[in-house]
């Protein structure tokens, strides 16, 4: 079976979300930037500096997280940022995993529509392993995991109106704008309208 998403898989997944094929393949495009896996075979990820510092405070890691600081800034960190190349990013996960595997792995964003990890329960999941299990097996998978983020943030209006900017807020922050994901939704839409 192939890990590549079909035009096919796409055409299906909008229908049964309810999105018009062209809003669902214009956030692929602005999401993916151009798979949902690196050469290696592996998920495109990006590890989120800043989320790991977070989620390690959750858990109250306090004392860890300054002493990861300290030794590994680029892998934890207060600040966002410091992403580095897409080639480095699976190597600061497993660096990160060697302190705590479960927050590292949700300190991530996942596959074509880089969904946090963190969002695993919200989006209905099992368990944290086996949405990561599905981040590996296919960007069909990864798609799902994009329209389970999209449903629960309840931005299917948004994109059935090609409110380009309220859905750009609510899928990617309210720094959306500095990235101009907005229009860069809004160009890619009217590419496959």
């Amino acid at each position: 079976m192939s890990k590549t998403l079909t035009e096919q898989q796409i055409t299906e997944a909008a229908k049964t979300a309810g999105i018009e094929y062209a809003a669902l393949k214009a956030v692929i495009e602005v999401e993916a930037r151009s798979s949902g896996f690196f050469s290696t075979g592996e998920p495109a990820i990006l590890f989120e500096r800043h989320k790991f510092w977070e989620q390690l405070g959750a858990i109250k890691w306090f004392t860890w997280r300054l002493r990861i600081l300290a030794k590994h800034p680029r892998i934890c960190n207060p600040l966002s940022g410091g992403y580095g190349r897409y080639s480095e990013q699976h190597d600061k996960l497993r660096i990160a995993i060697s302190y705590n595997r479960d927050i590292a792995l949700q300190s991530v964003s996942w596959g074509i529509g880089q969904v946090m990890g963190y969002h695993w329960d919200a989006l209905g999941y099992p368990s944290l392993q086996s949405f990561i299990n599905d981040m590996y097996e296919s960007e069909a998978k990864q798609l799902e995991a994009m329209i389970r983020y999209i449903k629960v943030n309840n931005l299917v209006n948004k994109l059935q109106r090609h409110d380009w900017a309220g859905f750009a807020k609510g899928y990617n922050g309210k720094g959306y704008a500095k990235n101009n994901y907005d229009e860069k939704l809004r160009q890619a839409y009217s590419k496959y309208a």
